[in-house]
């Protein structure tokens, strides 16, 4: 579901189109004009204007954006301005290419993504780029890292809510076993674990692992293993049991302490905007008692801001 405040006023693309191109002219752009439309137009509208667009100044919109708009506010229109398979496709490329790499931002992306978008992001990737998303993550990557993306990626996981008692308690145990209960970690068996089994299963495996154990699968996954691994069997394991609060977290982790990851912020607002992001809000406030736009209006600043906030919609826990 989306949290587009979509705006009441009909328009068409094509007026859309005539209201940006008088935004651009003149001295400086109009920011604010551009905000008041992009922001409140979904996929399928921002696609129509950008044909409009084209037909009727012949002039590609994104690269107008592009050359009238600046910052952290560009990063962001721009991102917005593609259909959600394709802007992931861009994110990730960008995560790897050597000269922007951010395995973070790679990690997260693909291990938070269902095996439909996985397998739909798989051809946009190709075919935009000419490349497949397994090589570049090859050329990136190492060790556990690139094997737990690669297997992710491609393992055909069960999505429904069927499980198997037998084998959750088969998996809760190999998986202490390759952990918590031998000296050093087999890491194998955790990238095996969470790259093949449905999220219902993982959710279970978790909860009898506590039983088992009297220990959390997260605290275990935390102490057992680091870095880039870590942080894709957390993203795993989080959005099995909760994306919204995954993603609330994401985004408290992007605005606290010194500073803002503005990358991050663009990133997670952008793409879930159209998703999810009443429910990631709702949980946000639960955990953190504060609303997700007060913290976004605290860190952020002028139109980038605005931007922001419009995309977030109405302040409410």
């Amino acid at each position: 579901m989306s949290s587009l405040s979509l705006s009441h006023v009909p328009t068409s693309p094509r007026d859309d189109a005539i209201q940006l191109y008088r935004a651009f002219k003149g001295f400086g752009c109009d920011n604010e004009a551009v905000i008041k439309i992009l922001a409140h137009r979904d996929a399928m509208q921002r696609a129509l204007i950008q044909q409009e667009y084209s037909t009727m100044y012949s002039t590609d919109l994104l690269k107008k954006l592009a050359s009238e708009l600046r910052g952290k506010l560009e990063t962001a229109v721009l991102l917005w301005m593609h259909e959600p398979a394709s802007r992931d496709a861009i994110i990730l490329n960008e995560s790897l290419s050597p000269d922007f790499l951010n395995l973070e931002a790679a990690t997260e992306l693909i291990c938070t993504r269902t095996v439909p978008q996985l397998q739909t992001l798989k051809q946009i990737y190709y075919s935009k780029f000419g490349t497949h998303i397994e090589r570049d993550i090859e050329l990136q990557t190492t060790g556990d890292h690139q094997k737990i993306l690669l297997a992710y990626l491609n393992a055909p996981r069960y999505q429904g809510a069927e499980i198997d008692r037998g084998l959750v308690a088969e998996d809760a145990k190999a998986l202490f076993k390759a952990g918590e209960k031998k000296l050093g970690t087999n890491e194998k068996i955790f990238v095996r674990i969470f790259s093949e089994r449905s999220p219902a299963h993982l959710i279970a495996v978790s909860s009898a692992y506590h039983d088992m154990y009297g220990n959390s699968l997260n605290k275990a996954v935390k102490s057992e293993t680091s870095g880039k691994l870590e942080l894709a069997l957390l993203s795993i394991l989080g959005c099995a049991k909760n994306p919204y609060k995954h993603f609330a977290k994401v985004l408290n982790k992007a605005m606290k302490g010194l500073g803002t990851d503005d990358t991050k912020l663009i990133r997670v607002i952008v793409t879930r905007t159209e998703i999810d992001m009443q429910y990631i809000k709702a949980e946000y406030y639960k955990k953190y008692g504060k609303t997700l736009n007060d913290e976004v209006q605290s860190e952020t600043s002028g139109h980038y801001r605005t931007f922001l906030l419009s995309l977030l919609g109405p302040n409410h826990h």
